[in-house]
């Protein structure tokens, strides 16, 4: 389902290297990797009842994501959390809140790709809202939160042309890899898989979930999963920092009998993580 527009956003101030501009004032300029490229990392995060959840994963995450893509100039963790502060202190959101970090190579002092050309640091940007194959490590490293997302948005384009939320993306070898924004698990007999993490985002909510499943003395497994197994399931769901763990009835307009109530159990144990942990706010 598409998100509707929410009116609290209309005015949201957006962080840009140490200025906080009003939405329609928040650019970068056309010189930037970003928009040369698609040469940035980026982290989606949650904020539940004035805390940050699980924050400092997914900075760990932007920052190694950003020294795998060989950044220089990489601001340091305490300007960032600094910048995420400042710019939901502005906005007043401390509840119920979506933040957008991305992390830019930079602006370069002329169009091309070699990123020596990009001299003048980092770019920061903190924005709070609330048949395409995946990527094999041989092409683009998928573990690298990187900011190229052309293929998965060719499959989203897919997705939309079929009248459906999102699309399955399978990897090279014809194995469930993740949908094309988030990642996928499957329940068959109480035991909960999940396609190993090669041609996927291992992302920090699936990581969560495998870590909720075996603090409860829930049987999980990584393995290769085939289409024929995902529309044979008993449940089936995906995960992301944004859409948190969601149901899927449908795939390829086959119904997935969602039943046992395994997801049920998950959901609950997530939201009392959502509860009780993550970064409070310092306003």
């Amino acid at each position: 389902m598409i998100q509707q527009f929410d009116k609290r956003n209309k005015d949201i101030k957006v962080w840009i290297n140490g200025e906080l501009l009003q939405r329609d004032e928040a650019k970068v300029s056309v010189f930037d990797s970003v928009v040369q490229g698609g040469d940035a990392v980026w982290e989606g995060l949650r904020v539940y009842d004035r805390k940050i959840f699980c924050f400092d994963e997914h900075l760990n995450r932007l920052m190694e994501s950003a020294k795998s893509m060989d950044f220089e100039n990489i601001p340091t963790l305490e300007y960032i959390k600094d910048a995420i502060f400042s710019t939901l202190k502005a906005n007043g959101m401390k509840d119920d809140t979506h933040i957008r970090l991305t992390l830019t190579r930079g602006k370069k002092i002329t169009s091309g790709m070699n990123p020596q050309l990009n001299q003048f640091g980092c770019t920061l940007i903190v924005l709070v809202t609330s048949n395409i194959r995946r990527n094999s490590p041989l092409c683009l490293d998928s573990k690298i939160h990187h900011a190229n997302l052309i293929n998965n948005i060719l499959a989203k384009i897919e997705a939309n042309h079929a009248g459906v939320d999102d699309a399955v993306m399978l990897d090279l070898d014809g194995f469930v890899a993740e949908t094309n924004a988030t990642n996928i698990f499957m329940i068959k007999n109480g035991t909960v898989y999940t396609p190993f993490p090669k041609a996927c985002l291992p992302g920090i909510t699936r990581d969560l979930i495998i870590e909720i499943c075996n603090n409860n003395d829930m049987k999980i497994l990584e393995k290769d999963i085939s289409l024929t197994e995902l529309y044979n399931a008993d449940e089936v769901f995906t995960t992301g920092t944004m859409g948190e763990l969601a149901r899927v009835v449908e795939i390829d307009k086959r119904k997935i009998e969602n039943k046992g109530g395994v997801l049920v159990q998950l959901q609950s144990l997530f939201r009392k993580l959502t509860e009780t942990e993550g970064e409070g706010l310092t306003f």
